[in-house]
């Protein structure tokens, strides 16, 4: 295996970004440095770069999310963005969701590490989610998959009138139009490309942010909501 660089130190922005929790940061990126690249969650090429390129790229997701909501971070990974936006963001409640077991292990000994109490680590797929974990405000992911097939995942778990947080790239404008057809029929009513992160990272970070209606996931996914819900309440008597 490709020997990782050295972890340069934080940049300046790093501790206006993340303040009391600057400690915990730089903690986070020794550990995907570290046990991350040993693991195979992240390549020893981005070591150099993971501050600007991943820390703060993703930490700066905080400044489009609502207040004391709670979020899912589909396909998360390493941690990214969740783990930045929880050191950022501790009134929200996080739920890292991420099908292989070897990150979910990677991310409960991050969560435990840090003391990230307001976060919970759950090993899933998210179009196996609907009814087993509670429909969230904000869906957030990076990197997972084209927009229409990340939509089709992420959009059914959000609540009403929730919305979808997609870091995406220069490709950002082309995804969205081309993904308009599949996201009327998830239910997606509004849709907008966001530039984020002015004075913290450059180039500035890409959002796509997607808002639901009244039925998230539309027509497709109303009956399979309605068979969830029943079944909760089941489980509840």
């Amino acid at each position: 295996m490709e020997e990782a660089a050295e972890l340069p130190p934080a940049p300046a922005a790093a501790r206006a970004v993340f303040g009391d929790r600057f400690p915990e940061a730089v903690r986070y990126a020794e550990l995907l440095a570290d046990a991350g690249v040993k693991r195979g969650l992240i390549g020893p090429r981005e070591v150099p770069r993971l501050w600007e390129r991943h820390l703060l790229n993703c930490a700066v997701l905080a400044e489009a999310v609502p207040d004391g909501v709670s979020v899912c971070d589909v396909g998360s990974g390493a941690g990214l963005p969740g783990i930045p936006l929880a050191l950022v963001r501790p009134d929200l409640q996080i739920t890292l969701l991420e099908p292989l077991l070897r990150r979910t292990t990677f991310l409960q000994e991050v969560v435990e590490l840090l003391g990230l109490d307001h976060v919970t680590v759950v090993r899933g797929r998210a179009e196996e989610m609907l009814g087993k974990i509670d429909p969230v405000h904000v869906v957030t992911a990076r990197a997972v998959a084209p927009l229409d097939r990340l939509a089709g995942w992420g959009v059914p778990l959000l609540r009403p009138y929730g919305e979808m947080l997609a870091l995406k790239g220069d490709t950002a404008e082309e995804e969205l139009k081309a993904a308009r057809a599949a996201l009327g029929k998830l239910g997606v009513v509004r849709t907008s490309v966001l530039h984020v992160g002015e004075g913290v990272v450059d180039p500035l970070s890409t959002l796509v942010r997607v808002e639901v209606g009244e039925s998230p996931g539309g027509v497709r996914f109303a009956a399979k909501r309605a068979k969830a819900a029943r079944a909760t309440r089941a489980r509840r008597r």
